[in-house]
C-alpha cells in the first residue's frame, strides 16, 4: 500500500473514503452527529460506523472509527484505529483511504501509517481465480498530519519494520513444497542487498562441526538441512560484542517416526516461525541501519518419516559433546536449537542470546492463543523483553525454570532425553535448551501460540502468519542495546 502524509487542508482525491478517528464521548456536528445518534456507535475502541459522505464533503464515504478514551490514545491505539478503518473499507470498491486523527502528534500519524501497512498485508500469490469483488480495492492511503515532513521522517524506520514483518509473514505463509531449507536459505542470501553478511552451512559443514543433534532431525528428508548465519555490523565499533538471536526453522514437521495425526498437519508449514522471526529482525536492523552488532542464526530442516529417519530410542551427539536419547522424534525443534545455540555462543561470544521457536503445544494450554512464553536465566534480559512486548503489543508471559524439573529429562543411557513427559512440557523443553547455553545470558520465547492466527482478533494482523517477535525484538534492541 502506498502511504502519503498530507496537511489537513489538502484536497481529498477522487474515489477516496475518509476515516475520522473519534474518541469515546466526543461530540460531532451535523450529519455525522445525527448518524451517530441513530446508531450504537459511541467511539469505543474498535467500533466503526460507515456512511455515505454528507453533502459538502469531497469524500465518497465517511467512516467513523472509535479510538476509546482520549487519555489512552497511544501509539498502539493509533495503529489499531487506522487498521480498523482499513478493514472496514478494504472491500468497498474505493481506491484510497484518508485517515484523520484527533491529534497533531506526528509520531502517532506515523504509527497510524504503520497500522495501515500491517493491516493491508495479504498473501495471495497462489490465488488465480479469486473474483474481483473479494479482493481488497484500497491501494493508496493518506494520513493527515500537522507536519507532513516530520511524519514522513518518523515513518522511515517504521516502514523498514513493516517491510520486515511482511518478509517474515511471507516466509511463514509459503507452502513447504516451495519453502524448504535450501530455498529458505536462498531467500536469506538475498538480504545481502540490505547490507547483511549471510553465510550458509550445508550438511557436510555441520557434520564436521559435530552437529549430530540438528542433522538427526533432517536425516529422513530428501531436502538438505541448512544453518544460516546472518551478521549486521552497525555499531560504531565493528568489534563490539554482538547481540544474538537464534530461530527454529523446521520447514515442515510431520513429527517424523512419531508421526502427528493427519488432521491439522498442513499447519506444520509454519513450524519455522521462529526462524522467520529472526530473519525478519535481521531484515529490519539492516533496513533501518541499526547502531548495533547483531547475529541471527537459523537452523533449517524438514522432519520427515522415511526409511532413513531418526527413530525413537536413537542416541545422537550434539556439537557440545552432550549425548541425547531421542524418545520422541516430534520433539525435534529443541534438537535443532541445541546445536544452533551452542554454535552461536561458541563462535560469536554474544552479549546475550534469544531463541524463538514454535516449540510446544503445551504453551498454548498454559497461556492460550495471545501470549508467548518467556523463559530466561537472566532477569535483566527478561525485563527488557517484557517491556518491549508491552510497547509493541506482542504479549509475553514469564515462565519458571525450576531446577528440580530437570529430573524429567534424565536418561538411562545418555546425558539426557529430548522430552520430559506431559507434565510441564513447555518448561522441560526450555530446560533442555538451557543445557546448551553454556552460561550466556539467554531467553527462550515459545511462540507456538502466536506465530499463526486464525481467526485473528488484532486489527493489524490479518488471519494467518503474524510475524510475531519481529516488533518486540526490534524495539528491545532499539531501546536497550543501540548506541
Amino acid at each position: 500500500m502506498e502511504i502519503e502524509f498530507v496537511a489537513a487542508q489538502a484536497a481529498v482525491q477522487p474515489r477516496t473514503a475518509v476515516a475520522r478517528v473519534v474518541f469515546e464521548g466526543q461530540s460531532l456536528e451535523g450529519a455525522l452527529a445525527r448518524a451517530k445518534a441513530a446508531s450504537r456507535f459511541t467511539g469505543a475502541k474498535g467500533q466503526t460506523l460507515e456512511l455515505l459522505a454528507p453533502e459538502g464533503e469531497a469524500a465518497e464515504r465517511i467512516v467513523l472509527v472509535g479510538a476509546g478514551k482520549a487519555e489512552s490514545f497511544d501509539a498502539l491505539a493509533a495503529e489499531h484505529a487506522a487498521s480498523s478503518a482499513y478493514s472496514a473499507l478494504k472491500l468497498s470498491g474505493l481506491e484510497a483511504i484518508r485517515v484523520e486523527l484527533p491529534t497533531d502528534d506526528v509520531d502517532l500519524a506515523a504509527r497510524a501509517a504503520l497500522g495501515l501497512r500491517l493491516a493491508s498485508y495479504r498473501f495471495d500469490k497462489y490465488r488465480t481465480k479469486e473474483p474481483a469483488e473479494k479482493k481488497p480495492s484500497l491501494q493508496r492511503a493518506q494520513v493527515v498530519a500537522a507536519d507532513a515532513d516530520g511524519a514522513l521522517a518518523a515513518f522511515a524506520p517504521l516502514s523498514a519494520l513493516a517491510n520486515a514483518v511482511a518478509f517474515s509473514r511471507d516466509l511463514v505463509s509459503e507452502p513447504a513444497n516451495i519453502l524448504y531449507p535450501v530455498e529458505f536459505a536462498r531467500r536469506l542470501r538475498e538480504l545481502e542487498r540490505l547490507g547483511l553478511e549471510v553465510e550458509i552451512l550445508g550438511e557436510a559443514e555441520m557434520a564436521k562441526l559435530g552437529m549430530g543433534s540438528l542433522l538427526g532431525v533432517g536425516q529422513g528428508s530428501v531436502r538438505e538441512s541448512q544453518l544460516v548465519v546472518m551478521r549486521w555490523n552497525g555499531a560504531d565499533d565493528p568489534n563490539a560484542q554482538p547481540v544474538a538471536f537464534v530461530g527454529k526453522g523446521v520447514c515442515f514437521d510431520t513429527g517424523g517416526i512419531s508421526i502427528k495425526p493427519a488432521e491439522g498437519m498442513e499447519d506444520m508449514k509454519w513450524d519455522m516461525g521462529g526462524a522467520a522471526a529472526v530473519s525478519g529482525l535481521m531484515h529490519v536492523l539492516a533496513g533501518r541501519k541499526a547502531k548495533v552488532n547483531a547475529i541471527g542464526i537459523v537452523g533449517l530442516v524438514e522432519n520427515m518419516p522415511d526409511g532413513n529417519a531418526q527413530r525413537p530410542g536413537d542416541v545422537v551427539t550434539s556439537m557440545s559433546g552432550q549425548t541425547i536419547e531421542v524418545i520422541n522424534t516430534d520433539a525435534e525443534g529443541r534438537l535443532v536449537l541445541a546445536d544452533a545455540i551452542w554454535y552461536c555462543q561458541d563462535r560469536f561470544k554474544p552479549k546475550f542470546m534469544v531463541d524463538l521457536a514454535t516449540l510446544t503445544g503445551a504453551i498454548i494450554i498454559s497461556l492460550g492463543n495471545d501470549y508467548a512464553g518467556l523463559f530466561s536465566n537472566n532477569d535483566e534480559l527478561a525485563a527488557n523483553l517484557l517491556q518491549a512486548s508491552q510497547t509493541e503489543g506482542e504479549p509475553l508471559w514469564r515462565m519458571p525454570l525450576p531446577e528440580q524439573y530437570n529430573k524429567q529429562l534424565d536418561s538411562m543411557i545418555a546425558d539426557m532425553k529430548n522430552i520430559g513427559g506431559r507434565p510441564a512440557g513447555s518448561i522441560t523443553a526450555a530446560l533442555f535448551i538451557q543445557k546448551f547455553v553454556n552460561g550466556v545470558p539467554w531467553a527462550h520465547l515459545d511462540i507456538a501460540s502466536t506465530a499463526w492466527k486464525k481467526p485473528s482478533s488484532v486489527p493489524t494482523i490479518p488471519d494467518g502468519a503474524t510475524g510475531y517477535g519481529v516488533r518486540l525484538l526490534n524495539r528491545m534492541v532499539q531501546e536497550k542495546y543501540e548506541g
